[in-house]
């Protein structure tokens, strides 16, 4: 029986919460990957690295800027108000909103969240939007979010990624979504060579093997 969170063992986090069949259990979409992501990690690399931020609360908000109560209800929660230009972000308490549309944003925390506890975020914004034409579903589990950081990034990116990746384009402050290869992503330059790629679980497997495959030649 296990009745506490326990810290990894892997590169891959897990966390376990409760006892028995009714306890929490949370586990990385990387996990198929774990190995692989040892032997990268493991070898230091200077020139490209990735990691992944596992566990943020990750939340779909729909809503109309047109109306104050919408905008103001975000801002109580959140800490800042919905990014009207189109790929752009902004940041509050602790959280990052991603435009996706007109009437379309993500949200994501900076930290990962205790496995024991639900995830509050989808919570608060629901109770902010009472009596609202608004929405807020949580889709954590369904994705997770990865750091990739290093003087190659642009290059390991641009071997699947169609975007203009030249910070004096795409850089800190703005987001899109595109593709790397096969996978649908969401990209947000966070300055310097470093990016946060928010990816599908139902890619991640796929996603992690791709592009450590098309970083190898840059990093040996």
């Amino acid at each position: 029986m296990l009745n506490e969170i326990k810290a990894s063992t892997t590169v891959v986090d897990r966390a376990i919460s409760g006892q028995g069949l009714s306890g929490t259990w949370q586990e990385s979409p990387l996990v198929g990957a774990d190995a692989l992501l040892k032997a990268h990690q493991g070898g230091s690399p200077k020139a490209f690295r990735f990691t992944e931020r596992p566990f943020l609360e990750l939340v779909n908000v729909r809503g109309d800027t047109r109306d104050p109560a919408f905008v103001a209800a975000v801002q109580r929660v959140i800490g800042c108000t919905p990014p009207e230009k189109p790929n752009t972000i902004a940041r509050g308490n602790g959280y990052t909103m991603l435009w996706l549309g007109p009437d379309e944003w993500l949200v994501h925390s900076d930290t990962a969240h205790d496995a024991a506890r639900p995830a509050p975020l989808e919570a608060k914004l629901r109770e902010a939007f009472v009596g609202q034409f608004s929405a807020a579903v949580d889709i954590g589990s369904g994705y997770t979010v990865i750091d990739i950081d290093g003087p190659n990034t642009r290059e390991v990116l641009s071997r699947g990624c169609p975007l203009d990746l030249h910070p004096k384009v795409f850089g800190e402050g703005q987001c899109a979504q595109s593709h790397y290869f096969k996978a649908s992503v969401t990209l947000v330059p966070l300055g310097g060579d470093r990016f946060e790629i928010i990816v599908r679980r139902s890619f991640a497997d796929y996603f992690v093997k791709i592009m450590l495959d098309a970083a190898e030649p840059l990093i040996a």
